[in-house]
């Protein structure tokens, strides 16, 4: 059985367990479908999630295969339809966290059994795909590009989308009631941790914009490898400094959900995005990056190495974030 198959397998059997206990135990029905009918709901339910995730572990043909696509496209109607009940009756709140994981599993998991892989190579394609910046433009064009991407960068996912994530764990009654002194230390230590991670993320985009002939976004990546600033000490300083401001956030906000967004994106970046961008400093930069990355480590700092790879100094570049 493949790994996507298998899934549907799991899901199948997790989705009839949780009916099960909706039936028999009050306690998780309240926290996951709130004041929703469960037997009108299971009629839709049960064939469109239980028993077609059922069929597409079983069958590895054409039914299989649509049985996938059916399953997972309800999955995701029925995640839309409980966000929208949670934001407006406050209800149901676990439920919407449980069927954000069963969506993404879904997704991957249906992409395996219609692709035979996850096709992460899309995140790079159009206008993501990798292309280096205008080599002969002035420094000065790399530094003002750089910060405007820092200043969408960091006021979406620093900000827009922590504050949507904090006021929608409040609305669906997700968020604990914590003791005054305690909100004051997570506010304290998310201050500290805030400017600490800013102040990387900061010195990263300089080094990269001013020795490195280019940007942050892959789109207008630079031109040159360089082991400078932050890049001596660990490969992904950027990437460490977004996630490490991710939490900082979270803290700030008293939010488990923004703290789970981050990490979550961490997860997302390491596994996905990373692989893609350090094949394409090899494929640009051969031994020169080889060298780099077998001496510096991709997340845990270590003491600064010599500024040059091989004996030649050089640029740093943005798949090196």
């Amino acid at each position: 059985m493949s790994r996507g198959r298998l899934y549907f397998a799991l899901q199948a059997l997790g989705g009839a367990v949780w009916w099960i206990t909706v039936a028999t135990v009050p306690g998780i029905r309240t926290l996951t479908l709130g004041s929703l009918d469960p037997v009108a709901l299971a009629a839709v339910d049960v064939p469109l999630f239980v028993v077609a995730s059922a069929i597409a572990a079983s069958s590895a043909s054409a039914l299989g295969r649509a049985a996938a696509i059916v399953a997972t496209s309800w999955t995701a109607v029925v995640l839309a339809a409980l966000a929208v009940w949670a934001t407006v009756t406050g209800e149901a709140g676990w439920g919407v966290l449980v069927m954000t994981a069963a969506t993404v599993g879904s997704g991957l998991a249906l992409a395996l059994v219609l692709l035979g892989r996850v096709p992460t190579e899309w995140l790079t394609s159009g206008p993501l795909r990798f292309r280096t910046a205008d080599p002969g433009a002035a420094t000065s064009r790399h530094v003002v590009a750089t910060t405007v991407q820092i200043v969408v960068f960091w006021g979406l996912f620093l900000g827009v989308f922590p504050v949507v994530i904090a006021a929608a764990e409040h609305r669906w009654r997700l968020h604990p009631a914590l003791p005054e002194p305690v909100v004051v230390t997570l506010l304290v230590i998310g201050l500290v941790v805030l400017a600490l991670a800013s102040a990387l993320g900061i010195a990263s985009a300089a080094a990269m914009s001013t020795k490195g002939a280019g940007t942050p976004l892959p789109s207008a990546s630079a031109n040159r490898l360089v082991v400078a600033g932050p890049y001596r000490s660990v490969r992904n300083p950027m990437a460490l400094a977004g996630i490490t401001q991710g939490v900082a956030v979270g803290l700030l906000l008293g939010s488990w959900m923004v703290v789970v967004y981050a990490l979550a994106g961490s997860i997302v970046w390491n596994c996905v995005v990373r692989p893609l961008e350090e094949a394409d400093l090899e494929v640009r930069f051969g031994d020169d990056f080889r060298r780099y990355a077998a001496r510096v480590r991709c997340w845990v700092p270590r003491w600064p190495i010599a500024a040059s790879v091989g004996g030649v100094p050089v640029a740093v570049s943005s798949s090196t974030r």
